[in-house]
């Protein structure tokens, strides 16, 4: 009996500190489970990060500045050979001249150039020199004519009375001031640049005229002196060879001819003096003015009726047209 009680007490007594630690356990895992659950919920601090950053600097780029490139366009100075032959031949004072000398007009307003027409008459026959302006500075004055000798007296006797068309000698020099007139960068040009279509060149030993009628008028009525005057005559010739001209000014021939072999057209512009001739810049250079005249003399079909559009060569007119670009918009004054 006493063993029972004793046995049932101790029983009692391990049920009893069972239950205690099982209880304090359990405290324990409500307490710590408390302070996870709210950690786990309260909402988590915000952080302010600071970071101090110094950019490396970049090298300094090396630029290097390309030429621009040339703008004369060959056939399009090409083009204009054809439409000024369109006309028809073109003496002073007949329609044909006339027309063209408003077309003339027409084409370099459309370029956005100022315009002014010098009338004048010799021997009773009309003629008109067209100006073109544009730029500010000194002023350059580039100049061709634009009409065509009244017969061929160059030709056989059966034919030496019919008119020529002057592809060549009259319209090459004119083709190459229109293509210049579209194409200038005026902005980079440090001149008033005047072109001037000079009418009544080519009349010159025939019913008593002279060379250059209209060029004389224009040089005469110039109140302001030309820093240079540039003649373009008969540079369509395919087989082309452009010496200096006698009379011209030896120092600009001498720039203007360097720049061609700069340019890769020495083959072309040849410096040294073959012909000297009376052209449209004799008037400038008898004021005292410094003036050349870029010309090719020798070609087979002067003043005959062969002087025909099929005898001119666009590239011809691109080195020429080139070469004035060039000087025009790369010459510092």
């Amino acid at each position: 009996m006493a063993n029972k009680t004793r046995r049932r007490w101790v029983a009692g007594s391990i049920l009893v500190i069972v239950g205690g630690l099982i209880a304090g356990a359990w405290l324990v895992f409500s307490r710590n489970a408390q302070s996870v659950m709210s950690r786990m919920l309260a909402p988590t601090p915000t952080r302010t990060l600071s970071v101090t950053w110094t950019p490396t600097p970049l090298p300094t780029p090396t630029i290097t500045l390309m030429p621009t490139p040339l703008t004369f366009d060959s056939d399009m100075a090409y083009l204009r050979v054809l439409e000024q032959c369109g006309f028809g031949p073109r003496p002073p004072g007949t329609v044909n001249n006339q027309l063209l000398g408003d077309y003339l007009v027409a084409t370099v307003k459309e370029f956005g150039w100022a315009t002014q027409v010098q009338a004048f008459t010799y021997q009773s026959v009309r003629g008109r020199n067209i100006i073109a302006r544009k730029g500010q500075g000194p002023l350059v004055l580039l100049g061709a004519h634009y009409d065509t000798r009244p017969y061929a007296d160059y030709d056989p006797p059966e034919t030496r009375e019919q008119y020529i068309l002057g592809a060549n000698d009259g319209a090459s020099g004119v083709a190459v001031l229109l293509e210049l007139a579209r194409v200038l960068d005026i902005d980079r040009v440090p001149y008033e640049v005047r072109l001037v279509f000079f009418d009544a060149e080519d009349s010159g030993n025939l019913n008593g005229w002279p060379f250059s009628v209209g060029a004389r008028e224009y040089a005469q009525s110039l109140d302001v002196k030309p820093e240079f005057v540039i003649v373009v005559d008969m540079v369509g010739d395919e087989n082309q060879t452009l010496y200096w001209e006698g009379n011209s000014d030896p120092a600009l021939n001498a720039e203007i001819w360097a720049l061609a072999a700069d340019l890769g057209y020495g083959q072309s512009f040849i410096p040294r003096v073959n012909w000297s001739i009376i052209d449209d810049h004799l008037p400038f250079i008898q004021r005292g003015w410094t003036a050349i005249d870029i010309i090719d003399f020798d070609y087979p079909y002067w003043h005959t009726t062969q002087d025909t559009a099929d005898k001119v060569s666009a590239e011809s007119l691109g080195r020429v047209g080139r070469v004035l670009e060039a000087f025009l918009e790369e010459r510092e004054r």
